[in-house]
């Protein structure tokens, strides 16, 4: 089983140019991260506000390392989170794997 986590941000109105800043700089090093599968975020071209973020993971270990390295810190936590208006996420364990 892979652990899965499916993120909304919705950014602030005029605030969305921070987010997808941050977003694009959390890309490149989260698919670095040993334990990611895969990474990838959308915008939505309907709603500029909204970014979605699909992430996989060997285990929820792996996740949380995600959540406590340098880059999430910096653009996750001190850059995009703060001009969110709001942020959800679900959490999800693969099957048939």
């Amino acid at each position: 089983m892979a652990y899965v986590v499916n993120a909304t941000w919705i950014a602030e109105p005029g605030k969305e140019g921070v987010v997808l800043d941050a977003i694009e700089k959390l890309i490149p090093p989260s698919r670095a991260e040993s334990g990611n599968r895969f990474y990838q975020a959308y915008q939505d071209p309907a709603e500029p506000l909204v970014f979605r973020l699909f992430e996989i993971y060997d285990d929820e270990e792996a996740y949380a390392a995600h959540g406590a390295s340098a880059h999430f810190k910096e653009f996750g936590l001190e850059q995009a989170i703060p001009v969110l208006a709001s942020r959800e996420r679900a959490f999800y364990e693969t099957v048939g794997d």
